[in-house]
Order: structure tokens, then sequence, then C-alpha cells
């Protein structure tokens, strides 16, 4: 028993002796950690500061502290060239803090998050359909906000790359047979983008849709009308040609 109890107490004593043990970790505050977030920040070390943030945000120590953390994450994430979590991040706050005095800078971030996912024609257009309704919103909220000028720019060149996706769709169609497909695509684009540079392009694949789906009459009509709204478009000769392969 003597010899069990000696074993017991050196272990113990053992134990006492690691490191860490000695003395308890004390938990950083709130305020140190938002403040070694924003050293991280400020060095452009983003992944350290959202780790130190979200730690702010565990404490539950500072609603306010915790707020603008919130901010500085998604702030983090977009200037880190994470898009989809920096969206994310700004629609939470949107939600969280409609009245706070930034919700205009989060809406205007979330929609530059998806305009930044943007690629090539022939991808995924989720992003441009999501960049194009936070930019409407935005205009619709804060017609005279701080980021009016470039909200407007970046809401024009969504709606042309929109405008170009159903161009591209639409001749894909035309490529394989499908007119009325085709047809329907080209229809949409004059119907919707009425103050669009690709008009003449849109009604001369219109007219040769109609053309090769043997619709004659409504495909020189649509020829016709090129040719008469834009005498100068660089479609017209081969719009001739068209019209006299179908005659």
């Amino acid at each position: 028993m003597k010899t069990a109890a000696k074993l017991l107490t050196t272990f113990i004593l053992a134990l006492a002796l690691l490191p860490g043990c000695s003395t308890p970790q004390v938990s950083k505050s709130a305020e140190l950690l938002y403040a070694e977030g924003e050293a991280s920040y400020n060095n452009g070390k983003y992944e350290d500061a959202i780790a130190k943030w979200k730690k702010v945000k565990e404490t539950f120590q500072s609603p306010e502290l915790s707020t603008k953390a919130e901010l500085n994450i998604a702030d983090a994430y977009f200037l880190n060239n994470e898009f989809i979590e920096a969206a994310v991040g700004y629609e939470d706050f949107r939600k969280l803090h409609p009245k706070h005095p930034q919700v205009d800078f989060a809406l205007y971030r979330q929609g530059l998050s998806y305009f930044k996912q943007i690629h090539s024609i022939d991808t995924d257009q989720a992003p441009v359909k999501n960049a194009q309704a936070t930019f409407d919103l935005y205009l619709k909220l804060y017609p005279t906000g701080p980021q009016l000028a470039e909200v407007q720019g970046k809401h024009r060149e969504c709606r042309d790359k929109q405008l170009q996706y159903e161009i591209y769709v639409g001749r894909f169609y035309l490529r394989t047979d499908a007119y009325k497909a085709a047809i329907a695509r080209f229809e949409y684009v004059l119907k919707e983008f009425t103050d669009s540079a690709l008009r003449d392009e849109s009604l001369y694949y219109l007219g040769l849709s109609y053309l090769q789906d043997g619709q004659k009459e409504k495909g020189r009509e649509a020829l016709d009308r090129l040719a008469r709204e834009y005498p100068g478009s660089p479609f017209i000769a081969d719009a001739n040609k068209a019209r006299g392969s179908y005659l």
C-alpha cells in the first residue's frame, strides 16, 4: 500500500511539473483579439485576421466589437479573393444589422463579390444574375449612395454580359439546327434589351433563324428591319447574302 501511495504521489508531482500545467491559461479579451486581428489585416495576413475576429465573436464579450468583426471578416475574405465567402459574409451582416450605418457598403461589396466570380461566357451565369440583382437592389435602396457611380457602371457591365450570353446561346441553337429555340432567344433579346448596342446583330441572327426554319416572310422582315434601322451595320452584307439565298 505504501508503495502504491508513493507511486501515485510521484505521478501527481510529475503532472504538475509538465509545461502549461502549473499555470492555467488565461483567455484573451475581445479587445485584444480584435486588435491582433487588425494588426494581421493591416499586414495582409487575412486568414490570420479572420481567425482572430472569429474568436472575438466566440467570446460573447462585446456586441459592438462582434459587429465590427463580422464586417471585417467579410472584408478580409474579399481582399483575400475568397469571393464566395465574402458574399455570404456581407449578406449575413446585412441581415443581422439592417440599420447599421455601413449596410449600404455591405450591399455594394456583396454585389462586387458576385461580380468577381464572373468568368467566361460559356460558364455558369449565376454570378452575373446575382450581381445584377444585388446592384439593382442597391440602386433602389440607395439612389444617392456613395458607391452609386461604380454600381451603375457594374450594373451596365452585367447587362452587357447577360446580353452576350443570350446571343451566344441563340447562335448555339442556330448552329445545331434548333431554329425555334434560336428564334425565341433572339426575340427575347430584342424585347428585353431595347437599349443594346448589339441589336443589329440580334436582328441579323433572328432573320437567319427564321429563314432556316422555313419562315421566309418573317426572316425577310427581320433583315429588312436591320437594313432600315442600322444601315451602317457590319451585318448588312451577310444579311443581303442570306436574303438572296432564300428567295
